[in-house]
């Protein structure tokens, strides 16, 4: 008679190789599953991201073409407000998309015609603005709306908003894997949604080739680094520092901004006519359009040329915090980078960093304190500048991402460790008494938990 040990082996065997079996047929299913929205989101921010990029800078070609467009801010301003109460979307913004991979609270389908003209509008008539919220906001409603076509739950449309905003972005700035890297990690710094890198990923390759066929260039800067030296790196760290403190400025100044304007001018329509005619206001006594639009022809001139004026990048941040808190749209980031290597150029020589490389360096120190994304930072950097100053790089976002502090451009992110201890804080970027991150210790989190 045959003992029970082999049959009971021979089972255990057959039931471990459907159980592995299975595992595969679900993970085929998932890698099936997330390759058919990364390429239809790819497709779609692809096509429309390049559209928006070539009607933006049309805008812009036709603004610099006809400098009487400027006057035309608060009207832009009233259609602007317009075009947000026909499509039902007036207050939501990118914050509103970071709360869909929070909470998955949903994104409304009008948000993308009405952030489309709003931005395009903004670039027409001289509004100080970024393309990037535009971007992630577009990107977010794309992803979110196949997904639902896919009829996907409430948790993969998270991931698929993710993905349609890695998409749009590498669309616009041809930098896929910052874009992907970015993504997954701004939403909650200190974790990293690695289900959504792969997506984001391809979503962003398609995006991204599909812009190189519509014509739309990828943002390339040339700039020499310095070999790697103590004295150097030394310097580097000391601007690091400053860096940050710049980032923590351009966020307060853009937040306080908004609060103040919707406190002293509670009227939205009079809030935008107002905000243009400051705009406009400004430019006059400036005496020149560098603070309108994005301003990348400055940002290129600062690092590849070492150019810049001592004042542009506090009168960027003053344009831009108008522009903004008035209602006009656009984003943050560019305009981050703008700061960042104007910035850098006037200080690094003082430190004696060349200038062109300080606006280098600049450009990613601001972005990362600003976003509290030091990986996504780094890689930005290398599909910017190139690798050859990758441990510069790498040392200025690290520092800039330790001292800026818990602000933040987005108020919906959320900081879940502190930047000076292992401890657990679990806070949003902005919010009111983060000074206890200071005070928080590990065993006590712990317990909280």
């Amino acid at each position: 008679m045959r003992s029970k040990k082999p049959r009971d082996e021979e089972t255990a065997a057959l039931s471990g190789i459907q159980s592995w079996w299975k595992d595969q047929c679900l993970c085929a299913r998932a890698v099936f599953k997330w390759l058919s929205v990364a390429l239809l989101a790819g497709v779609l921010c692809g096509v429309i991201g390049s559209i928006f990029h070539i009607g933006v800078h049309h805008a812009t070609t036709l603004r610099e073409a006809h400098r009487w467009l400027l006057w035309c801010l608060p009207l832009a301003g009233f259609a602007i407000g317009g075009v947000y109460k026909l499509t039902g979307t007036s207050g939501q913004g990118t914050n509103s998309i970071i709360d869909e991979v929070h909470l998955g609270k949903g994104v409304s389908l009008g948000l993308l015609p009405a952030i489309f003209a709003g931005t395009v509008l903004t670039h027409l008539c001289g509004g100080s603005a970024g393309r990037e919220g535009a971007a992630l906001q577009m990107g977010g409603t794309i992803g979110y709306h196949t997904g639902r076509l896919m009829r996907f739950d409430d948790l993969d449309l998270r991931v698929a908003t993710m993905t349609g905003m890695a998409a749009f972005f590498s669309a616009l700035f041809g930098t896929p894997l910052a874009a992907a890297v970015f993504v997954i990690t701004v939403a909650s710094v200190d974790i990293t949604y690695h289900v959504a890198f792969v997506p984001c990923l391809t979503a962003s390759l398609v995006a991204f080739g599909i812009s190189l066929v519509m014509g739309v260039e990828p943002t390339r800067l040339s700039v020499v680094m310095p070999e790697m030296e103590v004295q150097m790196m030394v310097r580097v760290a000391v601007f690091a520092a400053l860096c940050a403190l710049v980032s923590v400025l351009f966020c307060k100044v853009i937040h306080q901004a908004e609060r103040l304007l919707e406190k002293w001018i509670p009227n939205e329509w009079v809030r935008a006519a107002a905000g243009g005619c400051i705009i406009v206001a400004l430019t006059v006594l400036c005496g020149t359009t560098d603070y309108s639009g994005a301003g990348m022809e400055v940002i290129t001139a600062a690092v590849e040329r070492g150019i810049a004026r001592p004042e542009a990048f506090v009168l960027k941040l003053l344009f831009t915090a108008v522009t903004l808190a008035c209602g006009f749209k656009g984003g943050e980031v560019v305009p981050s980078f703008f700061v960042g290597a104007t910035f850098g150029c006037v200080v690094g020589p003082l430190l004696g960093i060349p200038a062109g490389v300080a606006a280098a360096l600049g450009l990613i120190g601001v972005f990362c304190g600003a976003t509290n994304c030091p990986i996504a930072s780094v890689f930005l950097a290398v599909e910017l500048f190139g690798d050859g100053g990758l441990l510069y790089f790498a040392m200025v976002c690290g520092i800039s991402y330790m001292l800026s502090g818990y602000t933040g451009l987005y108020s919906s992110q959320t900081i879940l460790y502190s930047k000076l201890k292992a401890a657990c804080i679990d806070v949003h970027a902005n919010a009111a008494h983060i000074e206890r991150a200071h005070r928080a210790s590990p065993v006590k989190s712990e317990e909280k938990e």
